[in-house]
């Protein structure tokens, strides 16, 4: 997906000679904590509402402040949203700006359309069910579980992996029925472990039921 299609149009710009002041106001208007200063459609600068609150005097004019100097992340539009994502986790931004090599000021991508962006490519909307595998990342497989799910009538259409503090993995997969019982089972006679299932609540307790009366047996 172009960077370009994820452009929030409800990122206003600023001038240098904008006040802080004039800044927080639009901050507040439009509920993010960052802005751009553009000048003559090029990119100078990202203002960060907490330096604007640490100014001494709100109506002197962001060109006299400092604060268009050093700050000034951004990312090219040839690149992957990955990479957006990437850059406003580590540097914890709500705004990110979008430029050209020549540093052209393009749009900028908020929090809240890179959300939509992992909902969409997540298949949030679409109807059926999730499965939490737990796992030894030596172990990890995605063609293997992907065999597995369509060997029962089951397709992934999403899979995100996490990897705990402990060094294991959980690998959540949302499937395209909420039937899972079959899967599920035929995934633990793969030694798998599931740590969560979420689809239909009756045939998952049932299952669920089935596999905590097997593990009481077998630790008789």
């Amino acid at each position: 997906m172009s960077m370009t299609r994820l452009i929030s149009p409800l990122v206003p710009t600023l001038l240098p000679t904008d006040t802080g002041s004039k800044a927080m106001e639009l901050m507040e208007e439009n509920k993010l904590t960052e802005l751009p200063v553009v000048v003559d459609e090029m990119f100078v600068a990202l203002v960060k509402e907490d330096d604007l609150i640490d100014m001494d005097d709100p109506e002197t004019a962001l060109q006299d402040t400092g604060l268009l100097l050093t700050y000034k992340p951004a990312i090219p539009a040839s690149a992957h949203p990955y990479e957006a994502l990437r850059l406003m986790t580590q540097m914890e931004l709500d705004v990110l700006p979008i430029v050209t090599f020549e540093q052209k000021y393009i749009g900028a991508i908020t929090g809240a359309t890179m959300l939509k962006y992992i909902a969409d490519g997540s298949s949030i909307e679409v109807a059926g069910g999730i499965i939490v595998l737990e796992m030894e990342a030596r172990n990890y497989s995605l063609y293997e579980i992907a065999r597995i799910c369509e060997n029962e009538d089951v397709t992934i259409m999403n899979s995100q992996v996490y990897t705990t503090p402990e060094g294991t993995m959980e690998v959540t997969i949302k499937t395209n029925r909420t039937a899972l019982e079959a899967v599920v089972s035929s995934l633990e006679r793969h030694d798998y472990r599931i740590k969560e299932v979420f689809g239909d609540q009756k045939n998952m307790e049932d299952v669920m039921g089935k596999y905590n009366l097997l593990m009481n047996y077998l630790n008789m």
